[in-house]
């Protein structure tokens, strides 16, 4: 039962009550004015049922006090738990059994009451009148108890599926965020890096032709033609990655590939010295993918804004972290800072600071700028 109007089962329960009491007063009506009234208390306790949906402790309530009205006019008997059994399940169902159980308790006392000082055989009375009553009402309120407890469970759950399914629904949409944010900081670190290796060359193969110095212009263009062929491979790996299609994704660019990044630069125009010490070979791929993406984006950084003539890439890995640092001989940055600090910063620290390490950008004393990073190993037992 729900709280609210009353349903076509309770109007059947209702004239089930009904027509169970006027069987009862059938077979004793007597004198016609006290079948009137029975009939009349009998219709009224089917009207209770139809409120016990809305009021169940009240109705309840109602039905025992008619019960002993109705006996006090000697009336014809009925019984007790069948007049007063849907109201007992109404208010169990409600939460309230124990409330159900008090009322029914005490309307078995007060029946076997009337009934010894009236004279009923005494074992009768407390054997089998009070055994029959007292477990049709214990079954019935047991009943609407466990109904209850039931369909409230059945509501967790359902509660609880739909929590999951839209936790579930979250994490798709938040890992689908996550793969967005990751291809679009690859895309951003090729393409913003061999952008910038472009736009450079253009301007050297540009006043090469103006001085009409051939061989420098073709150098220029030939550094051209590598970083978007390498630009355009890397995109479609990455593209490929996300699309799903196989034989696309590349092995991602690690320490291995740091000469080749530095000479590529250094082709462009700014000459970088790359010095690296200690053992990178156990280095854990996630880490030296790192490494290569910190690097890359700081001797960006350099090409675009730093007007440097000299960059030295230190990478120095010891037993328990990876150690890298990027200086230019520059102008540095407004304020310590650099003088945009996009994705390409953002993306950087990210990177880092997903595997516990750190990295630290700022302007050195005598001039230049600075990024060093520090990232944690783990390297597997040999």
């Amino acid at each position: 039962m729900q709280a609210g109007r009353p349903t076509r089962s309770d109007a059947l329960l209702a004239l089930a009550v009904f027509c169970l009491m006027a069987a009862a007063v059938v077979t004793d009506a007597g004198p016609a004015g006290r079948a009137v009234v029975a009939y009349a208390f009998a219709a009224g306790f089917g009207a209770l049922i139809l409120a016990s949906r809305r009021c169940p402790v009240g109705a309840l309530a109602a039905t025992a006090a008619g019960l002993v009205v109705y006996y006090s006019f000697d009336l014809p008997p009925v019984g007790l738990a069948a007049p007063v059994a849907a109201a007992l399940y109404a208010a169990a169902y409600h939460g309230r059994p124990f409330t159900a159980a008090g009322i029914g308790a005490a309307l078995l006392l007060v029946s076997v009451s009337f009934r010894l000082i009236e004279g009923d055989d005494v074992s009768y009375v407390l054997g089998i009148a009070l055994g029959s009553d007292a477990v049709l009402m214990v079954a019935v309120i047991a009943l609407g108890d466990a109904t209850r407890s039931r369909r409230a469970l059945r509501a967790q759950m359902a509660s609880q599926a739909a929590a999951a399914a839209d936790e579930r629904r979250r994490e798709a949409a938040r890992q689908v965020d996550i793969e967005r944010i990751r291809i679009a900081r690859e895309l951003h670190d090729t393409l913003g890096h061999t952008m910038s290796v472009i736009t450079l060359q253009s301007a050297v193969a540009e006043e090469a032709l103006d001085a009409g110095s051939a061989a420098d212009a073709r150098r220029a263009v030939t550094t051209i033609g590598d970083a978007a062929r390498s630009a355009m491979s890397e995109l479609r790996a990455t593209l490929g990655t996300w699309l799903g299609r196989p034989g696309t994704r590349e092995p991602p660019p690690g320490l291995d590939r740091l000469g080749a990044l530095t000479d590529n630069v250094t082709r462009s125009g700014l000459p970088v010295d790359l010095k690296i010490t200690g053992d990178v070979k156990g280095v854990p791929t996630v880490v030296g993918t790192t490494a290569y993406r910190v690097v890359q984006e700081a001797l960006t950084n350099a090409l675009r804004h730093a007007e440097a003539s000299q960059v030295t890439v230190l990478v120095r890995a010891a037993a328990t972290e990876l150690n890298l640092e990027v200086r230019d001989d520059g102008r540095g940055a407004p304020n310590g800072r650099l003088i945009e600090p996009g994705h390409g910063l953002r993306g950087m620290t990210e990177r880092v600071t997903l595997l516990g390490g750190t990295v630290h950008a700022g302007n050195v004393d005598g001039g230049g700028f600075r990024v060093q990073a520090h990232l944690p190993l783990k390297r597997a037992a040999r």
